[in-house]
């Protein structure tokens, strides 16, 4: 009886101290889905990222990146805003971020291809929160970028 009480206080232990919180300062970003992995002309191409924060302060910016090894001026990156929505402790959700080759919508940032074919790009996303707490970097799959 004795050492039945002793190994269940000592599992008790070990799963509480192995109990990891789902939510930390850090921001984190996971790849979800992205709707083609084969963008034509005037099309729009959606990824969609999932999130997590403790502080529920994501009201910040992500950074994208558009990678083509083989076509420097295809290459593009840059910082967008997040839009506001209400902060909460422990704030999940999922982000979706939208880009176009050559859209007709000028609303859309266009990420054509750059060198006269198509591209094979893969795009890089990273989150930071008001308190500079910066995401790891996740990817997407290889994207093809119809020329024309």
């Amino acid at each position: 009886m004795r050492y039945t009480i002793l190994f269940s206080i000592l599992l008790i232990t070990i799963f509480t101290g192995c109990k990891k919180d789902k939510f930390g300062s850090k921001p984190t970003l996971k790849f979800k889905s992205v709707n083609t992995t084969v963008l034509s002309q005037h099309q729009l191409i959606q990824f969609t990222l999932s999130f997590s924060d403790a502080e529920g302060d994501l009201n910040d910016s992500m950074f994208v990146q558009k990678i083509e090894p083989t076509c420097f001026n295809s290459n593009n990156e840059g910082t967008y805003i997040i839009p506001d929505f209400p902060e909460s402790t422990n704030q999940k959700g999922d982000l979706i971020v939208t880009f176009g080759n050559n859209p007709n919508n000028p609303a859309y940032f266009n990420m054509s291809a750059q060198c006269q074919r198509n591209d094979t790009a893969v795009f890089r996303f990273v989150i930071k929160d008001k308190a500079n707490h910066v995401s790891d970097t996740v990817s997407s799959p290889p994207i093809i970028i119809i020329f024309q």
